[in-house]
């Protein structure tokens, strides 16, 4: 809810707002003219949140500080190392225990979010990041320092699925996919500004605080997060609460960390027996959460993972493609950076600003990319698939071309060309999947989507981190960095081709058609079925 002095600055906004959600709540069906809750088509439709545009940027503020964290701590590595005289083991679970406690937890906390409200966890999830980061920023141990990662995960967990709900939620259709493309861009960027960003924190030593402006950095915008999501970030609360699903959450939650936790630390420690016990049980007690689940929805409770949703073929193609497309360029990021700041021995600045052309293209277009999408509709995220698949292969013949004597500049046209087709793919790769989800279950399918995305960079990491390590050997020197790249780099190829070959079961329309004065009347059939506005908006 606005707090008091923001509703006396904008009485009649407020009011409005609040006396449309009332409406909507008591009303079976929309009937005629008038509002029409907000994640409607939203032709004609005053319910629609008119904040909504201000509230974009201040939850993707929080989705840039979950990625930017990944990343930046890759750049940090060497200096943990110096400082807290950090194992590898240890790294190992700063790096990689942060991702497995975000991605466990993406699903229960999409659910969450449905059941107290997307803007009440948002702001607690905010708010626990920052502290989680302070904690990271003044650990004086490895030991202290995994145990604020493995918090800071956690607390993403929570903060990330809100980011899409809300979006979902309070977006009109026709709107939502441009919304969603700004999700894309800014989860993009905050993984690239992980290696820049990260990089010139570290170097500048501001305040002599070293590495430990990289996590110090994220309670100032925390804070500010949390001021503005008071003001702009909608608040209502639905007539129906979704029940928690506790033996759901924990079935998913072990299956995850049955696959992640021995692909974040088997390679060093050699691949022991427990590793692939270990992986070898995931999918199975994964397979009985599912039917755990089935059987749940057949006895009319409200199972974890809202299985519906992938009879919906953009939604279910879309998770395949993310899975893919993320798998890449987490694999990429890991490789480039390794290669840059230990292959060829740049500090963490410089090898930030050789990664700059891969930023600009990456970011510039991704603002496009919602042009490509009008006009190409999915066919847009195969045409970025592709152009991704040849920047691929020109790394490695770059590589294979240059040997012990590449530099991070050789490197630019085939970084341009990844980030050019990254930038087309991924935003309009998750505006597709999610644009037919209805509101009411937003949560669930924000939750589903990021556990695929962060699954998907774990598994890349450890899947073609392995093989570059493989080949690096026990004696590395340049010229065998450069060779592992090449290796590295020509699997992802084949892999980034698959992904675009997949890109073609996506619907070739994904955006709805227009709907005529006298369609707009009519309730649609998900909105007959909606008791309340706010279930929409949460």
């Amino acid at each position: 809810m606005l707090n008091a002095q923001s509703r006396q600055a904008a009485p009649q906004l407020e009011s409005s707002r609040q006396a449309a959600l009332r409406l909507e709540s008591s009303r079976p069906a929309h009937s005629g003219p008038g509002p029409r809750r907000a994640g409607g088509d939203g032709a004609g439709s005053p319910v629609a949140y008119p904040r909504r545009w201000l509230m974009l940027p201040v939850v993707l503020m929080a989705m840039f500080m979950a990625g930017f964290d990944i990343w930046a701590v890759n750049v940090a590595a060497p200096s943990l190392q110096r400082d807290l005289h950090v194992s590898d083991a240890a790294l190992q679970l700063i790096v990689g225990g942060y991702a497995f406690m975000y991605a466990s937890g993406m699903v229960t906390g999409g659910r969450l979010g449905d059941l107290f409200g997307h803007r009440r966890m948002f702001m607690i999830g905010v708010i626990s990041f920052a502290t989680a980061s302070l904690l990271c920023g003044l650990a004086q141990s490895s030991g202290q320092l995994v145990a604020a990662r493995l918090l800071q995960g956690l607390t993403g967990a929570v903060m990330v699925p809100q980011v899409l709900a809300l979006i979902t939620a309070t977006f009109p259709v026709r709107e939502r996919s441009r919304a969603l493309a700004w999700f894309g861009v800014t989860m993009g960027i905050g993984f690239v500004s992980g290696q820049i960003l990260g990089g010139g924190l570290i170097e500048a030593n501001v305040l002599g605080l070293g590495w430990r402006a990289i996590f110090l950095v994220n309670v100032p915008v925390g804070l500010l997060a949390l001021i503005a999501a008071a003001i702009v970030v909608p608040h209502a609360r639905g007539q129906r609460r979704p029940r928690l699903d506790p033996l759901g959450a924990v079935g998913v939650s072990v299956s995850l960390a049955l696959a992640l936790v021995p692909l974040t630390l088997g390679r060093d420690q050699g691949w022991p027996p427990w590793t692939w016990v270990s992986l070898a049980a995931a999918l199975p007690l994964l397979g009985l959460t599912v039917a755990w689940e089935r059987r749940l929805a057949r006895r009319g409770g409200e199972p974890l993972l809202d299985l519906p949703l992938f009879r919906d073929r953009a939604f279910s193609a879309g998770l395949a493609v993310n899975f893919g497309l993320v798998f890449f360029f987490g694999s990429f990021m890991f490789v480039l950076t390794l290669l840059l700041q230990v292959g060829l021995g740049q500090p963490p600045l410089r090898a930030g600003v050789e990664a700059l052309p891969l930023a600009a293209a990456f970011t510039i277009m991704s603002i496009l990319s919602p042009r490509f999408s009008a006009r190409l509709g999915p066919r847009s995220i195969t045409l970025g698939a592709c152009i991704t698949t040849l920047g691929t292969i020109a790394l490695a013949i770059t590589g294979a071309r240059y040997g012990a004597s590449l530099t991070g500049w050789d490197l630019a046209p085939a970084t341009v060309l990844i980030g050019t087709g990254q930038g087309i793919a991924l935003p309009s790769l998750i505006g597709a999947a999610l644009t037919n989800v209805p509101p009411q279950r937003a949560g669930a399918a924000a939750g589903i989507l990021t556990t695929t995305q962060q699954f998907g960079a774990a598994s890349g990491i450890a899947v073609i981190g392995a093989v570059f390590y493989s080949a690096l050997g026990t004696a590395p020197s340049t010229g065998t960095f450069v060779a592992a790249m090449v290796l590295a780099m020509s699997v992802n190829a084949v892999l980034a081709a698959a992904a675009a070959t997949v890109t073609l079961l996506l619907p070739r329309r994904t955006a709805p058609r227009k709907t005529s004065p006298q369609e707009r009347s009519t309730p649609a059939p998900e909105e007959r079925s909606t008791p309340a506005a706010a279930d929409a908006i949460g």
